[in-house]
């Protein structure tokens, strides 16, 4: 998706102009990237989810920070929230721009949409390379074979899932796990407090994305070597 795309709206909305609907208008306008990695940028905002939404919004400038130097990168947001809601960003260049979209965003009730991600992903990583997918959650509630086969393809495409799970949740973990091993990714586990892992894990991620294994191999850090490990 590039400069002055429309968005990505993978839910029908409601025709009407919703707090989203301006949050995406916005987005449009802000700058993308050409050139550098790819990079999708995946969370549940559900209504669980708030403190790690927060969290996330703080730190995802770390992703534009570990790529500054590697060529840039370029990052989609999608979520999901409520029932039938799962929507996508413009590709944007700069950390303040992302941060900008996802202050816009509140959390809603209602179940995963990783399915929906997935071949987001899929479809997009046909018309454009995407170096990785970055995912964000805690749960886990679709048929897990029918995600694995969307892994599965993501895999065939060469894009890389990194599954990042908040708490232990044995369904999530077994989901998540099953993920990145089909598309040669890595998961990876953290606490709601646990901010500094969090940040070096999307680090590792975005320079995975923007300089290949050779620039997560650079990163020098546990959490890169965790992700290396899995990916080999």
């Amino acid at each position: 998706m590039g400069t002055g795309e429309k968005k990505s709206e993978l839910a029908a909305g409601t025709g009407a102009k919703t707090e989203i609907d301006r949050f995406l208008a916005a987005a449009a306008n802000l700058p993308a990237r050409h050139g550098g990695g790819r990079l999708v940028f995946a969370l549940d905002a559900t209504m669980s989810r708030q403190p790690t939404w927060d969290l996330a919004q703080s730190l995802q400038a770390e992703m534009f920070a570990a790529a500054a130097n590697l060529g840039g990168l370029a990052v989609q947001l999608v979520y999901y929230r409520g029932f039938s809601e799962c929507r996508a960003s413009p590709f944007l260049s700069r950390g303040e721009g992302l941060a900008a979209c996802m202050t816009k965003i509140s959390v809603r009730a209602g179940r995963t949409q990783i399915g929906k991600i997935l071949r987001h992903v899929r479809d997009a990583a046909k018309a454009e390379r995407i170096g990785a997918l970055v995912f964000i959650g805690d749960a886990m509630e679709e048929q897990i074979d029918a995600v694995a086969g969307l892994a599965g393809e993501l895999g065939l495409l060469g894009v890389k899932a990194f599954m990042f799970q908040e708490g232990r949740d044995p369904v999530a973990e077994e989901a998540f796990r099953r993920v990145a091993f089909l598309t040669r990714g890595a998961y990876a586990a953290f606490d709601s407090n646990a901010a500094e892992r969090l940040k070096a894990l999307l680090g590792a991620a975005a320079a995975y994305a923007a300089g290949g294994l050779a620039a997560l191999e650079a990163r020098g850090e546990p959490e890169a070597s965790l992700l290396l490990s899995q990916m080999r």
